[in-house]
């Protein structure tokens, strides 16, 4: 994938797991979300209730046969033995995971996506080899239980004014009311949980999104 198509598939890059339905089947609010507008899809499988074994390879198998069948690339978050076992097309790491230049090194083929949270860690990113950055939390969230401070807009086009020029995503706290500022700031899409996974209608919520772009 180049750079510019990622660029693209990060529009609107939807992020979930099956303690973010509410009960929900997962493969359904993905397949609504997709039928939206949704461009990217992360599989993260934390928090409370969380499927673990046979059970999340399972419910990945199926998000993932879903993505392939709708043409939209799937991220494993975290764990890159689940990335191979469902043959993703990528993995997002955070700091405090395995060393984005290893994951590189060891995975050639995959997208590799890096949080980062200042211009530091971006840059360190960007040397180690990462494909793209997500960059947050742009607001408040309840989502992640252990986020880092807000960093608001600001950081976007501080990274950007500092010479960061791969694609660039917005997460935390964004909905459609929010995330004008994101793109504005410099980034090219936007990343979401709740206000797609949370929403009466998926499908709905997504294609307000992607009326932003």
């Amino acid at each position: 994938m180049t750079s510019e198509e990622l660029r693209k598939a990060l529009r609107l890059y939807l992020v979930m797991g099956s303690p973010n339905c509410g009960g929900a089947d997962p493969v359904e609010v993905l397949d609504a979300a997709i039928g939206g507008g949704v461009t990217m899809f992360q599989l993260r499988e934390k928090g409370p209730g969380a499927l673990q074994g046979p059970e999340l390879l399972a419910l990945g198998t199926r998000l993932r046969q879903l993505c392939r069948d709708r043409g939209v690339p799937f991220i494993v978050n975290d764990d890159e033995r689940l990335a191979l076992e469902l043959e993703a097309d990528g993995l997002h790491i955070g700091q405090e995971d395995a060393p984005a230049a290893e994951v590189r090194r060891r995975h050639p083929g995959l997208i590799v996506g890096v949080s980062a949270h200042d211009l530091a860690e971006a840059q360190s990113a960007v040397a180690a080899g990462a494909d793209y950055l997500g960059v947050g939390p742009m607001y408040v969230t309840r989502t992640k239980l252990d986020a880092r401070e807000v960093q608001g807009p600001a950081m976007i086009e501080r990274m950007r004014a500092g010479g960061i020029r791969l694609p660039l995503v917005g997460i935390g706290g964004i909905d459609a009311g929010s995330a004008g500022p994101v793109l504005h700031a410099g980034a090219d899409g936007v990343a979401v949980v709740s206000a797609i996974t949370a929403a009466s209608s998926p499908r709905a919520a997504a294609e307000g999104l992607r009326k932003l772009f």
